[in-house]
């Protein structure tokens, strides 16, 4: 939940938009997924079971909506969470009013690849139990997901961090997690089927997830528009904001109906 920035979310406040931000299951403040830890070789091949799916992470947003009384809303995702968002739209989409999809991809194997192998297996790491260390070792791997496009603000990023490691780190959360992607299917045909207003956003030098899924991902969906933020890699800067919020707020007007609760206000999950 911390990692979208207070400042951006009241952008979106401010154009009439009623943001909610949450911890998906197994992370933050959200509960913990009980179990043994993964192993995951025997994960990826299948012969144990997940313990939740990209699916089940959908799922979940929406109930979150129907507990706090919205019937739908624009649903924003980034990385991981931009294939929830687009498995939103799939599996619910009378609940979705519009799809936003941040640097993210359709799952096939082909496009949306990372560039930087190492980025992928950090995840998982035993996590520090002294702050400086920790901030010390994320920043470092922030600073190359982030690509030299943008400045690189750390004191923003260390405050980000700092709320995330007073939260609670999981380790083994990232790893279910990253097991859940790996193993998720191909979702360009269901995209494909998709009538819901769409906006695709996507950094050009984006080293975790390659620029080929936003692509990708903006062709699958009639209709839909794609944002490339030229030099941007796998994060979303203050230099990149007004463009982002202008973009979906374009795109929310693009729907055929508001969302199903208070017309003075639209609900955005992120």
């Amino acid at each position: 939940m911390v990692g979208w920035p207070d400042a951006f979310c009241q952008r979106l406040a401010d154009r009439g938009f009623h943001v909610i931000r949450f911890d998906h299951r197994d992370i933050g403040g959200s509960e913990v997924v009980p179990g043994d830890p993964v192993r995951p070789l025997r994960t990826l091949l299948g012969l144990d079971e997940l313990p939740y799916t990209l699916e089940d992470l959908a799922d979940d947003a929406v109930e979150l909506l129907r507990v706090l009384g919205h019937g739908s809303a624009h649903v924003v995702g980034v990385s991981m969470g931009g294939m929830i968002a687009q498995l939103v739209a799939i599996r619910h989409p009378g609940r979705t009013c519009s799809l936003t999809s941040i640097m993210s991809t359709t799952g096939r194997r082909t496009v949306g690849f990372p560039t930087r192998l190492d980025l992928v297996r950090g995840a998982g790491q035993t996590a520090p139990d002294d702050l400086e260390e920790y901030l010390t070792r994320s920043v470092a791997r922030l600073r190359v997901l982030a690509a030299k496009g943008f400045p690189f603000d750390e004191e923003e990023i260390r405050d980000m961090l700092t709320r995330s490691f007073e939260r609670g780190l999981r380790p083994e959360a990232a790893v279910r997690q990253l097991m859940a992607i790996l193993r998720a299917g191909d979702r360009t045909s269901a995209l494909r089927e998709l009538d819901v207003p769409t906006l695709v956003v996507h950094g050009t030098a984006d080293p975790l997830v390659h620029v080929s899924g936003g692509r990708a991902t903006a062709r699958a969906v009639p209709g839909a528009e794609y944002l490339p933020i030229e030099g941007m890699g796998h994060s979303l800067p203050v230099g990149t904001w007004d463009a982002v919020v202008d973009a979906i707020a374009r795109t929310a007007a693009r729907s055929a109906r508001p969302p199903a609760r208070d017309a003075g206000r639209q609900p955005s999950v992120s």
